[in-house]
């Protein structure tokens, strides 16, 4: 059973709340409104609804979103962004999307749309069609709700549950709305067990990152100055380094972070070569590539001597790998500039 499914009417005026009756079970879906949408018509429709039933021919229809409701989606994108870049891997934030549910004949019997939906591994996962269909397709890693003026822990969060959703993000944001002033704001964590969703302090797609720190992620003050705050930042690195580990991957996988990384390289050995600090080690390597190309029969070109000098923070041994296993000058460099950084 879905924990803390629980909703109070009563909080909010004693507001008639539309429910829909899914497999003898009431679902309620407050801050939503009943829209009369046919079979024929659900395919062409392309407003927001929370939830569309094909027996009933209804969707639950919430009200227009506003900038508040958007920004933690799109918080979420972009810091899922920086923990990838970290990791050196793809993880795939689609937005909102629909999920789909087929009857015995393949037709659509019902659908769910989901704020936001995340891939870790999206190589292996990414859904073909246009909606995410719950019964052929890979489900999401993760799904966020945004509840501004909804709540979905007394309607969709059941659903989620018996259609097999492992992880769910419910975020209520600090900017709360009017219709809803007594929603306490923070991030829930639901992740499915053999019974049921339970709360969990943590993420299991993303580990380590806590519900506190991506709810603070997600509403923190920002400025053009600082896009994002250092805390945020050195949190999302810390999830990356995790997820990299894991994995076996680095930043490197990323030739965005390759060439960033190449370049500050490049600027610390300026930086070293103008002080004289490692004027020596240079020389040395120098001295190394030259020594294995001779033996081998190729040139020390001043293209070498160029990369050598920019990438000397390298171990040693990633310029006599190169030096001994290079096919020519291009090959050379290729292997310097994809070796890692320790």
């Amino acid at each position: 059973m879905v924990a803390d499914r629980g909703y109070d009417a009563t909080a909010n005026g004693g507001e008639q709340v539309p429910t829909a009756v899914i497999d003898g079970t009431a679902h309620a879906f407050p801050g939503c409104r009943r829209v009369h949408i046919g079979r024929d018509e659900i395919a062409d429709y392309d407003g927001r609804f929370e939830y569309w039933d094909a027996d009933a021919e209804e969707a639950m229809v919430c009200e227009p979103t506003s900038p508040y409701h958007e920004q933690s989606s799109v918080r979420l994108a972009r810091m899922a962004d920086r923990i990838a870049a970290t990791a050196g891997i793809d993880i795939e934030v689609l937005g909102t999307s629909d999920l789909l549910l087929r009857d015995a004949e393949g037709k659509r019997h019902r659908i769910m749309q989901a704020d936001q939906i995340v891939y870790t591994r999206p190589v292996r996962t990414r859904p073909l069609g246009h909606a995410v269909e719950v019964d052929a397709d890979e489900i999401p890693d993760v799904v966020l709700e945004v509840d501004l003026t909804t709540d979905v822990r007394s309607g969709k969060l059941g659903l989620y549950e018996a259609w097999g959703f492992p992880e769910i993000w419910v975020e209520v944001p600090e900017n709360r709305a009017r219709s809803r002033p007594n929603r306490r704001p923070g991030l829930t964590i639901y992740l499915l067990g053999e019974d049921g969703y339970v709360q969990a302090p943590e993420s299991v797609a993303f580990p380590g990152w806590t519900a506190a720190e991506i709810h603070t992620g997600m509403n923190e003050a920002r400025t053009a100055n600082e896009p994002m705050s250092y805390s945020t930042a050195a949190v999302l690195r810390r999830v990356g380094e995790v997820i990299r580990q894991r994995r076996g991957t680095s930043p490197d996988n990323d030739p965005f972070m390759r060439m960033e990384r190449a370049e500050s390289r490049a600027e610390g050995m300026k930086e070293g070569l103008a002080d004289g600090r490692i004027e020596g080690r240079v020389e040395t390597l120098k001295e190394a590539v030259e020594g294995v190309l001779t033996f081998r029969g190729l040139e020390m070109s001043d293209r070498i001597v160029s990369v050598v000098e920019q990438t000397a923070d390298l171990p040693v041994r990633e310029f006599v790998q190169a030096a001994a296993l290079c096919q020519d000058e291009d090959d050379f460099v290729r292997r310097i500039i994809l070796a890692p950084v320790e």
